[in-house]
């Protein structure tokens, strides 16, 4: 018949067929170690506009990456799903095949997701390589992202206009040891930005140009 997973059944009949040109010829071509910047916390906390900055620095240090936003991927891959807990599932699974995928190509991915649960995470991290998924936890107070509250958000989930919202009528699990802990009340996006690029350098994923 074939493996079950997730409730689907993988056929026997396929098979994973392995390329010349592997990750490794491509880490010596763009010579960087390929990994994914999970940046998770709740809305409004400031994981795509930290994880923008980071690119940034990146792009101006000429490696190369790409930046999967949680909203962007939701108007194309993930536009058929909502935000119950099986749909947040299926995102992250989506999102984190995708990343794998950047990541055999040599890429440095940048995923800014609000990702609340830590076995979504857990699972991201499992189908990568050891030392290929960096945890980065954009730590904000949830008075902090409703003041904020660019979007909206906050106040709808509120009023009850939005349901399953994260920090108001669904959980959000911290992680518990992750890579990176950015607080922002005590950061600055900029000074993240950079704390984040610093460790990029100090672990051996890139070098300065």
């Amino acid at each position: 018949m074939g493996k079950i997973f997730e409730n689907r059944v993988i056929s026997n009949n396929v098979f994973w067929y392995k390329t010349r040109i592997t990750k490794h010829h491509r880490m010596q071509l763009t010579n960087q170690k390929p990994c994914v910047l999970w940046f998770t916390g709740l809305s409004g906390s400031g994981k795509t506009t930290i994880a923008n900055k980071v690119e940034s620095l990146l792009f101006n240090n000429k490696n190369l990456t790409y930046l999967l936003d949680g909203d962007n991927i939701r108007h194309g891959l993930n536009r058929d799903l909502g935000f119950d807990e099986h749909s947040r599932k299926e995102n992250i699974r989506r999102v984190t095949e995708v990343a794998k995928l950047f990541v055999d190509s040599g890429l440095i991915v940048l995923v800014a997701l609000i990702s609340p649960y830590r076995k979504d995470r857990e699972f991201a991290k499992s189908i990568l390589e050891a030392g290929e998924f960096v945890e980065i936890y954009i730590d904000t107070p949830i008075e902090v992202c409703e003041q904020r509250d660019v979007k909206g958000l906050y106040k709808k989930a509120r009023s009850g206009i939005i349901k399953n919202f994260t920090g108001i009528d669904a959980p959000y699990e911290p992680p518990l040891h992750p890579d990176i802990h950015i607080k922002t009340i005590k950061m600055s996006a900029d000074d993240a930005s950079k704390s984040i690029f610093s460790f990029l350098v100090n672990k051996g994923y890139i070098n300065v140009r």
